[in-house]
């Protein structure tokens, strides 16, 4: 292993949370001051790294990657914003279309209106009856000019519309145009703070032997089977027992149908997911489309208490709502972890539930 393997850990996770704090916008830091070189010993015997250093490893990769999740989720959210801008733009540029080629044709009505107007507008009605060697066809006449009269003022009525609906038209377009830049600018922060916090938790790992990652599997399963243990000894599933819906199996049948397949950031499938890409593709499979980011899903989703929960449902993680997964029944669920694993089964209480939300409620 070398020596000072157990500094080298240390060292590392030193360097992490100075690079996760780095990170941060709005904070500045002077040049640390050089520290002295040591050279070990050749003969120094190798320090071990306890299980208190992989602890203190394993904590500071569940901060790393739980700050990639809310990352993640600032993506999704500004993607989803961004996807349906671009959508409202096109279907205003549409309406902007239809609307100047609408205002040409009204122009040109009003134009013909106002020439036959102008033509027989000189002679005054009386005269017009005196000299017709038809009264009555005259008579009919002036009706339909009091037609045409009237159809001029709603012409210029509907020209007048036009115009106004063309102009808001116009100010909509550029308002989103304004706010689909902003969501560019979010996306692309948000892709920064992921990738930086996904590449800091990596490069702490890649300082691990082989044996000093098994050993911190080891400690992620006891700390998720601890988890897990708590929350069945709270009883919290001494009452569910709910039945799946029809659109509840067809989820969970699409989850179950994904499994193995790898993480990816701000992915939906086909076949790479996150977390929320893939309990928003399962329910769009099951016919009814829900948000996409898990905050969003917490937020608009209908809440049920945990007792009452059936296979299905979606059950949010973590107090800011940053991850999601589907449960499936006897106290499982489906979920995609995080970077470097893959979609799974793993215990319901394994993580700090925030609630359960019902898509099809």
């Amino acid at each position: 292993m070398g020596a000072g393997r157990r500094v080298l850990i240390t060292t590392a996770i030193t360097v992490v949370c100075a690079v996760t704090v780095l990170a941060a916008p709005g904070i500045a830091f002077a040049s640390p001051a050089p520290t002295p070189s040591s050279t070990p010993s050749a003969t120094a015997s190798p320090t071990p790294v306890t299980n208190k250093d992989l602890e203190a490893v394993r904590e500071k990769l569940d901060a790393l990657y739980h700050d990639a999740a809310v990352a993640t989720d600032a993506y999704n959210a500004a993607e989803e914003k961004s996807q349906k801008q671009s959508a409202e733009i096109v279907e205003l540029a549409k309406k902007i279309v239809k609307g100047q080629e609408k205002l040409d044709e009204l122009k040109d009505r009003a134009g013909a209106a106002a020439r036959s107007q102008y033509r027989t507008g000189g002679i005054p009605d009386e005269a017009q009856l005196l000299l017709s060697d038809n009264p009555q066809a005259f008579l009919d006449g002036t009706g339909r000019v009091l037609q045409g009269q009237r159809a001029t003022k709603g012409l210029i009525a509907e020209l007048t519309r036009t115009q106004q609906d063309l102009k808001q038209y116009t100010a909509d377009a550029s308002a989103q145009w304004q706010q689909l830049e902003k969501n560019r600018q979010a996306k692309a922060t948000a892709k920064k703070k992921v990738t930086t916090q996904i590449a800091a938790a990596e490069k702490l790992e890649s300082r691990l032997e082989k044996q000093e990652k098994e050993r911190l599997a080891k400690l992620e399963q006891q700390a998720a089977l601890k988890a897990q243990t708590a929350w069945l000894d709270s009883g919290a599933l001494k009452d569910t027992g709910g039945k799946a819906s029809a659109a509840g199996k067809a989820a969970v049948a699409y989850a179950t149908a994904q499994l193995g397949k790898a993480y990816e950031w701000g992915a939906e499938g086909p076949s790479t997911y996150d977390c929320s890409g893939l309990t928003s593709q399962a329910w769009a499979s099951a016919g009814d489309p829900i948000p996409r980011t898990s905050q969003e899903q917490w937020k608009q989703l209908p809440h049920v208490a945990e007792k009452d929960m059936r296979p299905g449902d979606l059950i949010i993680y973590f107090a800011d709502a940053s991850h999601v997964a589907m449960y499936i029944g006897d106290g499982a669920i489906i979920h995609a972890p995080r970077p470097g694993r893959t979609v799974t089964v793993a215990g319901a209480g394994s993580m700090p539930i925030l609630g359960v939300v019902r898509p099809d409620a």
